[in-house]
């Protein structure tokens, strides 16, 4: 029976100072109110680094004072940041500034619809 529940068990991440790693919205809610769409926005947000490891569950974080929670977090609420590979990266266009106003270049529509009575686009 030993074996059967031991294959459930995660193994213990090992965290590290000056490690980058991700911090889950979950206790971030109550500040994303603006956001549009539960569904839509992020699970995790940008890469913080690890200032101190509390104990074996516990690290501190370097989070910047616009983010209002306690430094201090459990480690099931973070996740190693893995960066991109090299050549992933994508690069969103460059605007053009037409009478300084930033606009893109629409290459193709793809598909449109009404919204309220307003007209969206879909374009490449």
């Amino acid at each position: 029976m030993k074996k059967f529940t031991n294959r459930k068990q995660s193994k213990e991440k090992e965290y590290q100072v000056e490690d980058l790693v991700l911090l889950s919205i979950k206790d971030l809610k109550w500040q994303m109110k603006e956001r549009w769409s539960k569904k839509l926005t992020e699970c995790f947000v940008e890469p913080y680094r690890i200032k101190e490891i509390v104990s074996s569950n516990v690290v501190e974080l370097e989070l910047p004072s616009s983010i209002r929670i306690h430094l201090v977090v459990n480690v099931s609420w973070v996740y190693l940041y893995k960066p991109q590979v090299k050549g992933q990266k994508k690069v969103p266009p460059k605007p053009l500034i037409i009478k300084e106003k930033e606009e893109f270049e629409v290459e193709k529509i793809l598909n449109k619809r009404v919204v309220w009575g307003k007209e969206k686009f879909l374009v490449w």
